[in-house]
């Protein structure tokens, strides 16, 4: 079996994870091979279409450089059906007891968007944490709110970020990375302009100074 990835660690050198939902198979593979070209390794796979899983195991098994997890995990089920996916994490929303419990193999992101649900997951050893929805809850300055009350806790937000905005929140000392689709935005997958897909890419990069 395969060692679980340090996600932690993972996170805070790539520091951008392209979020994704894949409605075609056949786009799968050049897709996360444009984004890997352009700089970008870890790709996180929601599950809000049927072939989510299908579509980790084609990247995972074909595009060489990828770390594929999957996202929008809700369930102990879902968790399970990653684990056997050969998605490398999993990130959730939210948390639920039942979702931690569950959590195994996988290294699990859970999602944390108030003080309280902060602390709870700290209370579980989380000290990595999704904030979602990033923009909606308060964007950059709440995030960086929190950096000083929960000093143990590195989050990766998401949730309506976008190029313009990305700098304000991997500019926190409290950000390991950020979440975002706006380097592989739906009229470009559905041309299959993975040219253009990896100059977003490799800007969103370059960003990072």
């Amino acid at each position: 079996m395969t060692a679980p990835i340090d996600l932690a660690g993972l996170l805070t050198r790539t520091r951008i994870v392209p979020v994704l939902v894949v409605d075609d198979l056949s786009s799968a593979v050049p897709l996360a091979r444009a984004l890997v070209k352009g700089g970008l390794p870890v790709l996180e796979i929601t599950m809000r279409t049927p072939i989510a899983l299908d579509v980790v195991r084609a990247m995972s098994a074909e595009v060489e450089g990828a770390v594929v997890g999957v996202g929008t995990v809700l369930t102990p089920a879902q968790l399970a059906e990653a684990e056997a996916a050969g998605a490398a994490f999993a990130v959730a929303p939210g948390a639920t007891d039942r979702l931690l419990d569950a959590a195994g193999a996988v290294p699990l992101l859970p999602g944390a968007a108030t003080p309280s649900e902060s602390m709870r997951l700290l209370e579980r050893g989380y000290t990595l944490q999704k904030f979602f929805p990033a923009e909606p809850s308060g964007g950059a300055a709440y995030l960086g709110a929190l950096a000083s009350p929960l000093p143990q806790v590195r989050f990766c937000p998401t949730g309506g970020i976008t190029a313009e905005t990305a700098g304000d929140y991997l500019r926190l000392r409290n950000v390991a990375a950020v979440g975002g689709s706006w380097m592989a935005p739906a009229r470009l997958v559905s041309t299959a302009d993975w040219f253009g897909i990896e100059r977003l890419a490799r800007q969103a990069v370059h960003a990072l100074g």
